[in-house]
């Protein structure tokens, strides 16, 4: 098991940041209870809306639109692991995340690179996926593996099966992987189960997980809801992440972002843990502002740090392990 740096905790070790006090954070989780209750969440998938509809969500088939009960949104957080194994094929890797434990990643998943040996730019490779996760197994300070980049000289229909080879082969970290929807999920569930000793191993150790990013503002698409629903169903676990953009898909004010971005996830999360009690779901951000004069999303700027830092002391508020990213 990897040691890794413990942030925030009410002691006088380790370092932190409080964004918000507790009454404001359940202020959002107010008004976030009635975005979801009152304007609901378009989720684009049949069998999504009848798992949802069976636990007690109010589903409208004709406009796609799910709205969630109060009680429901609490029973579905009470459900969820405060604390998730990342198992690396080498168990001195694994990484526990939950708590005030601080882990490492690169993040992904680009589609350009800068080749090193000639300087330009191009689209990236298998090779390049190969290399970065060599590069990240050497990494003391790097705890599990984001696929970085995408593997643009393979098939469309197959690409992410490829980076998942590459990820396992050449890193012995856990590989955090992306899907195009549930029949590919299924695909790589059995790529890691080949791995990992078969799919009972593969639940008990999971060398991979799976992430998912909602269609902001208050959209879950059909392959988004797919993956949930597969990685759910072989618990596994799900990072469902929020990239909401302030200023174009949801409120320009950081406490109206993280209304919106909240929404988003806890709809990802419930479906979750309506397919499978008990899902390891993880509480993801890579939400930012919009730059008003390029008209493109920004990292790396005050507003971006500002919301991740809400995002995940609304996992803490939650109890929930959380996935930000940097800039």
């Amino acid at each position: 098991m990897r040691k890794t740096t413990v942030a925030a905790t009410e002691m006088t070790t380790g370092w932190g940041l409080k964004t918000f006090t507790t009454d404001a954070l359940d202020k959002i989780h107010a008004a976030t209870g009635d975005v979801l209750r009152t304007t609901g969440v378009s989720i684009d998938c049949d069998e999504a809306l009848d798992i949802l509809h069976d636990g007690g969500c109010w589903v409208n088939k004709k406009t796609r639109v799910v709205r969630f009960p109060d009680h429901i949104v609490k029973q579905a957080i009470s459900m969820c692991p405060s604390h998730i194994l990342l198992a690396g094929r080498d168990p001195e890797n694994d990484f526990l995340m939950g708590g005030k434990q601080v882990g490492f990643t690169t993040f992904g998943v680009g589609v350009l690179t800068e080749d090193l040996k000639t300087g330009k730019i191009r689209e990236s490779t298998k090779e390049d996926v190969a290399q970065i996760a060599r590069l990240t197994d050497a990494l003391t300070h790097m705890d599990i593996l984001t696929a970085p980049v995408t593997a643009r000289d393979k098939p469309d229909s197959s690409a992410d099966l490829h980076m998942l080879e590459a990820g396992l082969i050449n890193c012995s970290k856990h590989y955090a992987s992306d899907a195009e929807d549930g029949a590919r999920t299924k695909l790589l569930i059995e790529m890691a189960a080949a791995v990992a000793g078969g799919l009972d191993e593969l639940k008990r150790r999971p060398i991979v997980s799976f992430g998912v990013c909602p269609t902001s503002p208050l959209q879950i698409i059909e392959s988004s809801a797919e993956v949930i629903i597969e990685a759910a169903r072989n618990w596994l676990p799900i990072n469902v992440l929020s990239m909401v953009m302030a200023g174009a898909s949801s409120p320009i004010s950081i406490s109206g972002a993280l209304v919106m971005h909240n929404a988003e996830v806890l709809a990802g999360i419930i479906l979750a843990q309506l397919t499978n009690p008990g899902t390891p779901v993880i509480y993801g951000s890579s939400s930012t502002t919009l730059d008003m004069q390029q008209a493109t999303a920004v990292v790396g700027v005050p507003e971006m740090a500002m919301i991740s830092a809400g995002a995940a002391e609304l996992a803490n508020f939650y109890g929930l392990p959380s996935y930000v990213a940097g800039g």
